[in-house]
């Protein structure tokens, strides 16, 4: 409490009293004891009061010991089964979990690991992909402002996610790795890495790229081969030594029917090889009958041109190309879709062809877009010309149900160019994006869909679109959710298929370590989303006639359902209402190949690396209890005695409120007693 507190304290005590006696003393009239009595009380009641006035504040002070924490975070992949590692992983969780003195000493908190991380329950060891790295980072978040060293039970073998060994930047926490495995080198041949494109057109070769790798010193000869059933589509000899450890084999396969075709790349094992796993591999080609040409018409040069032409292409079944209006004329006929980027004056006979030969259109209009010459050859909407340019910033429609859009909610992009002044529609269109300014709805499309006489078109009002593009990025360092927008709406503009109901998305193919997810859309008789259906998925396995019916979960306007982990081979499904007959169907095929039994031996030297970096020491499986001893005597370590500092104003105290009520009424029923009132 401070002095000039304690002053006032004083002060009011004073006045308290000196009121007191001005009123029962100097005022009244009353003898004897009961004018002592009087005076107390009134003294009491007016000092408490003055008390609350001055409000002084009261600091108490807690004491506790914090222990640090020991993260115990367990690898639950396939590798460490593979590599025969599971026995000793439960050996040492059991040795910490039953070590007094570590249970002393720390707080014990456990997790496993694969691709994501969770609370440690029960281990498997069948996670199909192990993430080290994103395990790391997100520990380092949790336990940021403690002490909480980490001990990582692993092999090292990481399948997914960025490099491990730089996870040190991220967290501040010592890392003590347990390696599960040994340095054992032992003689073997692998496919490290296969190159592929998913698509492929009918009656062209396709360009496959594979890299086989030695390990051993001795000189061997085997045989790569690339089978297409049992067929031999291609085959090379190989040789290696201690000096030609790695090679490049490149070639090119025909793909002669429109098919999702497989194949396997095999090289023949050695003798005595320990791991022939790693000697194959599957790949999958969509064989498909011909690209969706998409023109980009343009008279100027423009960084939203490149931002189009990227993200239209980043489908491999796209093709866009950028070309100045005569040169669109001469090749009208090649194309599906027509993207007419700021029309002015010279865009006039481009404007009466497309709509001539009755094309999907997608126009874009910014700062030089000729708008009467846009009105003028455009009958289904207007802009009123005012020569103004405002930036607009999007806003999202939820409803929008043409087609699916998710991942994207344009919360934070950068806003577009356009004119100032509305636009107005003569026929029914559909808004993707409306116009905001500063947060002020201005009612005005900015992205919309139409059709008109079975021909597809969208207007965007806003050049600068490169910008969302790189926002994109900056968001989840990846251009995925800007690009997959764009195609969505391509694949819906490029395409004279009518609308239906149920609508599906999923991949032809699937390697064996991918997430298999398929998704639908299911829209009411209004083509409205509905987000109330109950859809199920029946899925049969072509090989053995197995049956499963999962239901679909509803998740960000979409209903999905996660397949991943279902073995490989060739499915058919179906998707139906459980109260409708609508369904729709499609087919999969999931190729095989087990990304963690593709090791012979744990990665010493990166995990060697994490705990150097980090501040900790890596051990093998067998020095576990000298881990467990250097945990014990590192002083870094030590419990801690912090203390809680609480300050509570005296006004909080209900118990003087109760005092001052008491010394009123209790000085009011003497008064009241003695005939004083």
């Amino acid at each position: 409490m401070k002095g000039s507190i304690l002053i006032y304290i004083i002060l009011a005590f004073i006045t308290a009293l000196l009121l007191a006696l001005f009123q029962y003393v100097y005022k009244s009239r009353t003898k004897g004891k009961l004018r002592i009595v009087l005076t107390l009380l009134r003294t009491l009641s007016f000092f408490g009061i003055f008390l609350l006035l001055i409000n002084p504040k009261f600091e108490t002070k807690t004491y506790y010991d914090e222990k640090p924490t020991l993260v115990v975070a367990v690898d639950d992949s396939e590798s460490v089964s593979y590599l025969e590692q599971s026995k000793n992983v439960n050996e040492v969780l059991q040795s910490i979990t039953n070590n007094s003195e570590i249970q002393k000493r720390f707080n014990l908190e456990l997790y496993s690991f694969g691709k994501s991380m969770k609370p440690l329950d029960s281990l498997s060891f069948s996670e199909q992909q192990s993430n080290i790295s994103n395990a790391l980072e997100q520990l380092g978040q949790v336990y940021a402002n403690q002490i909480a060293p980490i001990m990582l039970l692993s092999d090292g073998n990481q399948t997914y996610g960025l490099d491990y060994s730089f996870s040190s930047t991220s967290v501040k926490q010592p890392v003590y790795p347990v390696i599960l495995g040994d340095s054992t080198i032992y003689t073997d041949l692998s496919i490290k890495q296969l190159n592929v494109n998913r698509y492929a057109f009918l009656n062209n070769r396709f360009p496959v790229e594979i890299i086989a790798n030695y390990n051993g010193e001795a000189s061997i000869t085997t045989e790569l081969k690339i089978l297409s059933g049992n067929s031999v589509v291609f085959n090379k000899p190989l040789k290696f030594d201690a000096t030609k450890k790695s090679e490049i084999i490149t070639t090119t396969l025909l793909a002669n029917t429109v098919s999702v075709k497989t194949y396997s790349v095999e090289l023949t094992p050695l003798d005595l090889e320990k791991n022939t796993v790693n000697n194959s591999k599957n790949f999958g080609v969509e064989v498909i009958d011909q690209k969706t040409n998409i023109a980009i018409v343009s008279e100027i040069i423009h960084p939203d041109l490149g931002a189009f032409k990227k993200a239209i292409e980043s489908n491999e079944q796209r093709s866009a190309t950028i070309l100045k209006p005569s040169e669109f004329i001469r090749k009208v006929n090649d194309f599906q879709l027509v993207i007419l980027y700021q029309p002015n004056n010279r865009f006039n006979s481009v404007l009466q062809e497309v709509f001539a030969q009755n094309l999907n259109t997608f126009i874009i209009t910014g700062k030089t877009t000729d708008f009467g010459v846009l009105n003028n050859n455009t009958s289904s909407f207007k802009q009123t010309i005012t020569n103004q340019i405002e930036d607009f910033q999007p806003k999202l429609n939820r409803n929008y149900n043409v087609f699916g859009i998710d991942n994207l909610d344009f919360y934070d992009y950068p806003p577009l160019q356009s004119e100032f002044g509305s636009i107005e529609f003569s026929v029914p269109n559909e808004v993707i994006l409306s116009k905001t300014v500063n947060g002020i709805e201005t009612n005005q499309p900015m992205l919309s869909t139409f059709e008109v006489q079975n021909t597809k078109h969208a207007l965007l009002s806003g050049e600068g679109i490169w910008r969302w593009r790189a926002q994109s990025y900056l968001n989840n360092e990846s251009f995925d959710d800007f690009d997959n927008f764009i195609g969505k709406l391509v694949q819906y503009l490029s395409s004279n298929k009518k609308r239906s109901r149920l609508t599906l998305d999923y991949k032809s193919f699937y390697n064996g370590n991918d997430d298999i997810i398929i998704s639908a859309q299911y829209f009411n008789k209004s083509f409205e989303f509905d987000d109330l259906a109950a859809l199920t998925i029946v899925i049969k396995n072509e090989k053995d006639n197995s049956v499963r019916e999962l239901p679909l979960m509803l998740n960000k306007g979409h209903y999905t359902v996660d397949l991943s982990g279902i073995q490989s081979g060739v499915y058919e499904f179906t998707i139906k209402h459980n109260t409708e007959a609508l369904s729709a169907s499609g087919s999969f095929e999931v190729l095989e190949y087990k990304v963690e039994q593709q090791f012979l031996n744990a990665d010493i030297d990166k995990l060697q690396s994490l705990a150097n970096k980090s501040g900790g020491n890596a051990f093998y499986f067998s020095e576990y209890n000298e881990l467990i001893s250097d945990l014990l005597n590192d002083i870094r370590y030590a419990t801690i005695q912090k203390s809680t500092k609480n300050i509570v104003p005296l006004i909080d105290w209900k118990y003087l409120l109760a005092l001052i009520a008491l010394s009123l009424f209790t000085e009011w029923f003497l008064r009241k007693y003695n005939g004083l009132i």
